[in-house]
This record gives structure tokens, C-alpha cells and sequence, in this order.
């Protein structure tokens, strides 16, 4: 007759849990001090294996929303950016905002913290079990342009709409031709009051007809992106350079707000039921 152990031991193994396995003999011999009962023995056991478990899970997460480098909240160094308010950004981890399918905008100058704040809230969905994609406006439009190019455009919004949250990082850093903002605008419509977004930028929304190239798409485009939004504005110096702010030239040291239009008014068409609509400044 096989021993009650060993018989433990094949059903981990026929199981996968190998995390667990590893630590059946640790269990066993505090089981057997009498320093844990039975009962603590098995949930010290699945604790283990699902630690493992979660722990690949969110790896996986993470390079498949490419949020590589890792970045937190707890990381982010909020002493250094007065204008933020860190109980406003902490209450945005809690992620209702994608539940609701909103837009966070996160404006301000090169280096302050956009992207940082932009991926440590997306590194939080991950870890809640939400499906996050990250990429440059760039990088999106290019992908974009490549599929309308051999014929798979659809298809290829189609996986960029899928994801719980979208995050499009560096809106204004490059610019866009009158082709490209169309590609972005049919994907930001695809995704209008289905899934949420967070976008970041160093330009003003008056400035984005400058940005995309076209007036015209540039005001359909904040029309669906203001229309359920959050706007966070910081105000400061750059993060990277606070160690060499005396040797920038004076106008690349201005703590120029952005500031955000105000809020559009709909016509023929109702605010998102059950949700906030709402604009903060």
C-alpha cells in the first residue's frame, strides 16, 4: 500500500503544483511538532501554490501589456510634484475609472511623472485581473498604418479595442500626418464608452489640431475623449534634469499649465448611463 504521503506527493505532481510540492516536506515537519494543524498545514500548502500561480499570472500580464520596466505608485515621487494630489491619484488606483470606460488624460511637461503615473496605474489593473495594452501614439499609428496597408485595419482595431485599458503614451512628442490622426481616430471610436483609456501628453488640448495636422479630426477626437474624462494636469519641473536644471536653456525650465477647454456640451446625444460624466481640471 503506497504511504498517505507519497500518495500526496503524486497527486501535486499529477496536479502541477509544484510550488507546493516543494513545500510538503517543510509542512509535513511542523505538522508533525504539532506547530500547525492539519487544517493550517493544507492552506499553508495551496497558499504557496497560488502565490506562485498569481505571481506568473501577472508576470505574463505585464509583457503582454508591455509595462516593462515596472513601474509603481509607490514608487513615484510625489514630494517632488506639488501639484499633484497624491489621495486623487491613490483613488484612482482603485480603478473605477475603467470601469465606467473613461478617458484619463495626465498633461504636462516632458518629465514630470505622465508615463510613470500612466503605467503604475496600468501595472495596478494587471494585478486586479484586467487586460492592459501600453503603447507610444507612435508605435500605435504605425501599427495602424501597416495593417490598413496590407488590408487588416479592421482587425487590427479589433485588438487594440479588446483590452480592458488602453494606454497611449507621448501624444505630441512627434508629429502626426492627417492619415495617421484618421487611423487614431477610428480606433478612439471603437472604443468610445466601451473600454477605457489613459492618455498622456506634454501638449494642450487647443494645441491638438497642431498635433494630428488636421483641425477637423482633431476636434471629433475630444469629442469622444472629453466626453467621459479625467483630467490630471501637473505642473513642474522635470524629474530626469533635477539634478542639471542650471544647465537647460531658461525656456525649456517653463512650468507652462496646460490648460484643458472646458467642458463640451453634448447634443442628441445622453450621457453614459450609470457612469460619471464628468471633467476635472
Amino acid at each position: 500500500m503506497i504511504p498517505v504521503t507519497e500518495r500526496i506527493r503524486q497527486s501535486l505532481v499529477s496536479l502541477h503544483m509544484a510550488r507546493a510540492l516543494e513545500t510538503l516536506d517543510q509542512v509535513l515537519s511542523r505538522l508533525e511538532k504539532g506547530e500547525m494543524t492539519a487544517i493550517e498545514a493544507i492552506d499553508a500548502l495551496l497558499a504557496e501554490e497560488l502565490t506562485l500561480r498569481e505571481g506568473r499570472r501577472v508576470g505574463v500580464g505585464l509583457r503582454t501589456a508591455r509595462l516593462t520596466p515596472i513601474k509603481t505608485l509607490e514608487s513615484f515621487d510625489f514630494s517632488f510634484q506639488p501639484s499633484l494630489d497624491r489621495h486623487r491619484i491613490m483613488a484612482l488606483a482603485q480603478l473605477e475609472f475603467i470601469n465606467r470606460a473613461e478617458v484619463l488624460h495626465f498633461l504636462g511637461p516632458p518629465g514630470t511623472g505622465k508615463s510613470h503615473l500612466a503605467t503604475a496605474l496600468g501595472v495596478a489593473a494587471v494585478k486586479a485581473g484586467r487586460s492592459v495594452y501600453r503603447c507610444t501614439l507612435a508605435e500605435l499609428i504605425d501599427a495602424l498604418a501597416q495593417a490598413e496597408r496590407e488590408g487588416r485595419l479592421p482587425e487590427k482595431i479589433r485588438f487594440y479595442a479588446r483590452s480592458s485599458l488602453l494606454i497611449v503614451d507621448e501624444i505630441g512628442y512627434l508629429p502626426i500626418t492627417s492619415g495617421g490622426a484618421n487611423l487614431f481616430f477610428q480606433l478612439v471610436n471603437a472604443r468610445y464608452e466601451k473600454g477605457a483609456m489613459i492618455l498622456t501628453s506634454n501638449r494642450g488640448f487647443a494645441e491638438w489640431g497642431e498635433v494630428f495636422g488636421d483641425p477637423v479630426v482633431a476636434t471629433a477626437l475630444l469629442d469622444r475623449l472629453l466626453h467621459h474624462a479625467v483630467v490630471v494636469q501637473i505642473e513642474g519641473a522635470s524629474y530626469r534634469l533635477r539634478g542639471h536644471a542650471d544647465l537647460m536653456p531658461e525656456h525649456t525650465r517653463s512650468h507652462a499649465t496646460i490648460t484643458p477647454p472646458p467642458p463640451q456640451k453634448r447634443r442628441g446625444r445622453p450621457p453614459k448611463s450609470g457612469g460619471a460624466n464628468h471633467l476635472h481640471g
